[in-house]
C-alpha cells in the first residue's frame, strides 16, 4: 500500500545477472532460491504466486479495488512534477496509455495553464517496443547551459542497473556514434560537450564489494572506453566512488568522493592535475555552493574554538576553507523538537526545510555581505513541504533566479504545487492532485508511546469517518526506521479509496532509526542498538492496543525494505500483538546479507555479520534465523520483485518457504520486474497493492 524507501547513497547499482547464483560454502539447504533467475527458483515463484492470487484475488471487490486504485494511479490530474533545465521545464508522465511513460517537456508559462501543451521528447513505450525492450525510465543527465545532449539511463524491468546512452533533445534521437554504456550501475558526468567522467563495470576489479564503480574515468568522445584514463580511485572495502563537476561560471570545480561506508566520505578535488583532500569530518556532508561552502553535521565538532551540534548546518567562505581557516557560522542548530530535513540552493539564499516536531517549516538564509539574515516563510503548516530553487547557475541573468516551487501535502491534503519567489509570502497555485476519496468528518492526531527504554515515540493515526476507541478497529500501522530516512505525513489515494473511507485507522510511526529528529535519532537505533527501533515499533503497537485504537486481531503491520527487516523481526518478537503482517521487498537474512547484491554497502547501518562482535547482535533479531516451528505467528505475506538488484529477491523467497516448512500461514507474490519499487509502471503497481490490500481486510476486517 506505501512505497517508501531509502534511495542509495550514489544512483549506481550492480546488474541481476552478475550475482545470480548463491555462494557454494554456505550450508542454508534453501540458497537455490538466491539463483534470481533459476528454472527451479522461478517454478517455485510461479507456484507461491498462484496460491496467493487464487486465494487473495477470489476476495470481493477485488477487481472493483484494483481498477480504483489503477484509476487513481493513472489519473490524468496527477501533479506533472518538474525538472528545470534551461526554457523547459521536464516531466515523465505515466497513465494508462503510456504505462512506461513519455518523457515530455514545456515551457513555464504553458505550465502555469490548466492544460499545458507538452512536447513529447522520448515515448518510452514506443521505444521499448521498437527495440525489443521492456524499457524503464531511470532519468537524464543534461548538459546545460543550453540542455540539447543529455545522458538518458533505461532500466531493463526496473533495475538498479541501466544502460546510458546519448540523446540530442532537439532532433529528438539517439547520437548516431554517441557516448553509450552497457547496463551496468553506472554513473556519468558531463565536463565539456567532448568528455565525460564514468564510473561504470570497466571488469575485473573495477568495483567495489558492494557492487558499485571503484573507479572513474575521463572518457573522450571517439576513444574507446577501455582507453580512456582512470582519474580517480577508491578502495575495494569502499562503497563507491562517485564525481561532480560544478560548471558555473567562475566557480568551476571538479571533485571526487569515496564513499567509505554509508555515513562516512572523504572528498577530493581536483585542482589542476593534482588531487586535493578537503578536510572535513568523515560524517560530515561538504558541498560547494559558489564563492561558499556548505556542511550538515552528523556528529558534534569541535574546530577553531567552537563546539557545533550534530545535526548543524554551517556555512564559511570556500577559498578561505580551503586554506585551512574555519571561520564558519551555523544556519542552523538542532534542538529536541527541531531538525534539518534539508536545504535548496538559489543564487544568493538557501531554503530550508525544517522538522518541528514531524511537521515541515520553511526558512529562507539570504547572505547580507559577511552576516545572514533570517526569515521564516509562511508556509502551509502542520504538514510536508518540499522546496526546490528554479535557479539555473549556468544561465546569465536568470529570470526565475529568486523563483522556487512548493509542495504541500498532509493526510487529508491532496498535493499542492506553488510557485514562490524568495522574499515573499505570495505564492502562485500552480497544481493540486484531485480529491480521490470522501475525508469529510476523517481526522488526524498526533500521539506518543513510550518505548521500552522511556523514550517517547511519536506517531501519525488517520481516524476514519466515525471510528471510536472501541477496539475493533482494523487498523494500519506502518514504519521504516533505518538510514535517518524520515517518515513525515502525506496524502495518498490508493489508502484513502481502500482503507480510510472503508472504516480502516492508518497510523504512521516515527521510531528512532529514522531522521525525525535529527542525527541523533538515527544514530540511537543503529548496529548494536538495532532492537531500539524494534522496541519503539513493538510500543506504538501496544500504545494502539492500550488505548483502544484497536486489538491484536485488528491489528496489521507493513514495512518496505528497512522497513521489512522492522516487520519481520517484530513479527518474530511479539507475535501477540499482530493478525497481520505485510513485509515488502525486505532484509530477512541478515548472516547473508553483505553477500546479496548491494548488502555490503549497508554494513555501517546493520553491523557486519562475518565479525563475531557483530554477529553476536545480528544474530539476535535476523528473522531467517530466528523463525522457528513452535512460534505462534500471524499470517505474513511477502511481497518482492524479481528484477530487484538492490535487496535480493532471495531474503523474501527463503524466508516464505523456511516458515512454510514450519507449518506457518505465509502467502508470498513476486512480480517479475520493478525493481526495488516492486513494479515498473502502473498496472503492476495496482495489482501489487491490490493483493497487500485483500490480505490486510481477510485478516483484519472482521469485527
Amino acid at each position: 500500500m506505501i512505497r517508501l524507501f531509502r534511495p542509495f547513497l550514489l544512483s549506481l547499482a550492480l546488474s541481476v545477472t552478475t550475482m545470480n547464483a548463491p555462494a557454494a560454502n554456505d550450508d542454508d539447504p534453501l540458497l537455490w532460491l538466491e539463483d534470481v533467475q533459476g528454472a527451479r527458483a522461478l517454478a517455485w515463484v510461479r507456484e507461491r504466486n498462484a496460491e496467493s492470487e487464487k486465494l487473495l484475488q477470489a476476495r470481493p471487490g477485488f477487481e472493483a479495488t484494483r481498477e480504483r486504485i489503477r484509476a487513481i494511479l493513472d489519473s490524468h490530474e496527477q501533479i506533472p512534477y518538474v525538472v528545470r533545465r534551461g526554457d523547459f521545464l521536464y516531466n515523465l508522465w505515466q497513465d494508462e496509455k503510456n504505462p512506461r511513460g513519455l518523457w515530455r517537456r514545456t515551457t513555464l508559462a504553458e505550465y502555469r495553464k490548466p492544460a499545458p501543451a507538452w512536447e513529447t521528447v522520448i515515448d518510452v513505450d514506443a521505444l521499448g517496443r521498437a527495440e525489443g525492450e521492456n524499457w524503464v525510465w531511470a532519468g537524464a543527465r543534461c548538459l546545460g547551459p543550453d540542455y540539447r545532449r543529455c545522458l538518458v539511463s533505461l532500466s531493463r524491468g526496473g533495475a538498479d542497473a541501466h544502460v546510458v546512452r546519448e540523446f540530442d533533445t532537439v532532433a529528438r534521437r539517439f547520437v548516431d556514434g554517441g557516448f553509450t554504456l552497457t547496463e551496468a550501475k553506472s554513473r556519468v558526468e558531463w565536463v565539456d560537450a567532448d568528455t565525460l567522467l564514468v564510473g561504470t563495470d570497466f571488469g575485473a576489479g573495477s568495483l567495489t564489494d558492494s557492487g558499485y564503480p571503484r573507479v572513474v574515468k575521463r572518457w573522450r568522445r571517439g576513444q574507446p572506453l577501455a582507453d580512456a584514463t582512470t582519474v580517480f580511485e577508491a578502495q575495494r572495502s569502499d562503497v563507491s566512488a562517485g564525481m561532480s563537476v560544478d560548471r558555473t561560471p567562475g566557480f568551476e570545480r571538479t571533485s571526487f568522493v569515496r564513499a567509505i561506508d554509508f555515513y562516512t566520505s572523504e572528498i577530493f578535488l581536483l585542482q589542476g592535475d593534482r588531487l586535493v583532500r578537503v578536510d572535513k569530518p568523515l560524517d560530515a556532508e561538504l558541498e560547494f555552493w559558489r564563492e561558499r561552502v556548505l556542511i550538515t553535521l552528523r556528529s558534534s565538532w569541535t574546530v577553531a574554538g567552537r563546539t557545533w551540534p550534530a545535526g548543524s548546518l554551517l556555512v564559511g567562505d570556500a577559498a578561505a576553507y580551503l586554506r585551512g581557516e574555519r571561520a564558519l557560522q551555523a544556519l542552523f542548530t538542532p534542538t529536541a523538537t527541531r531538525s534539518l530535513s534539508g536545504y535548496s540552493t538559489a543564487r544568493g539564499t538557501l531554503l530550508l526545510t525544517v522538522l518541528d516536531n514531524v511537521a515541515s517549516r520553511l526558512e529562507e538564509w539570504t547572505a547580507k555581505g559577511d552576516a545572514w539574515q533570517r526569515r521564516e516563510v509562511a508556509a502551509p503548516f502542520p504538514g510536508a513541504l518540499s522546496a526546490s530553487s528554479l535557479h539555473d547557475p549556468l544561465i546569465a541573468d536568470d529570470t526565475l533566479a529568486d523563483a522556487y516551487l512548493l509542495s504541500y501535502t498532509d493526510f487529508l491534503t491532496p498535493d499542492t504545487l506553488q510557485l514562490g519567489h524568495l522574499g515573499s509570502d505570495r505564492f502562485e497555485p500552480l497544481k493540486s492532485r484531485p480529491t480521490f476519496f470522501d475525508a469529510s468528518g476523517m481526522r488526524v492526531e498526533q500521539r506518543f508511546a513510550v518505548s521500552k527504554d522511556g523514550t517517547r515515540v511519536p506517531y501519525f493515526v488517520v481516524w476514519p469517518k466515525g471510528a471510536t476507541a472501541d477496539g475493533r478497529n482494523p487498523t494500519l500501522l506502518y514504519g521504516y526506521g533505518g538510514f535517518e530516512v524520515s517518515m513525515t505525513p502525506f496524502y495518498s489515494g490508493s489508502i484513502g479509496a481502500t482503507w480510510t473511507s472503508k472504516g480502516g485507522v492508518f497510523v504512521l510511526a516515527n521510531i528512532r532509526g529514522g531522521g525525525e529528529f535529527g542525527p541523533a535519532w538515527h544514530q540511537a537505533a543503529v548496529k548494536a542498538n538495532r532492537q531500539k527501533a524494534f522496541d519503539d515499533f513493538a510500543a506504538v503497537a501496544e500504545d494502539l492496543i492500550r488505548t483502544r485504537i484497536t486489538s491484536a486481531t485488528h491489528l496489521g503491520i507493513e514495512g518496505g525494505s528497512n522497513g521489512g527487516l522492522l516487520v519481520g523481526a517484530v513479527m518474530l518478537q511479539r507475535p501477540e500483538l499482530f493478525n497481520a503482517v505485510v513485509c515488502q521487498v525486505p532484509l530477512l537474512d541478515m548472516r547473508r546479507y553483505t553477500k546479496l547484491l548491494a548488502g555490503a554497502s549497508w554494513m555501517a547501518e546493520y553491523g557486519d555479520p562475518d565479525q563475531p562482535a557483530d554477529w553476536a547482535y545480528i544474530s539476535r533479531y535476523s528473522p531467517y534465523q530466528n523463525v522457528h516451528r513452535a512460534q505462534k505467528l500471524p499470517r505474513v505475506l511477502f511481497v518482492t520483485s524479481t528484477r530487484d538488484d538492490r535487496v535480493h529477491p532471495g531474503h523474501a523467497r527463503k524466508m516464505a518457504e523456511r516458515m512454510r516448512e514450519q507449518g506457518h500461514a505465509v502467502l508470498y507474490w513476486e512480480n517479475v520486474e520493478g525493481g526495488h519499487g516492486g513494479a515498473a509502471d502502473n498496472a503492476q503497481r495496482a495489482q501489487m497493492m491490490a493483493l497487500e490490500n485483500a490480505f490486510l481486510w481477510l485478516q483484519l476486517g472482521g469485527r
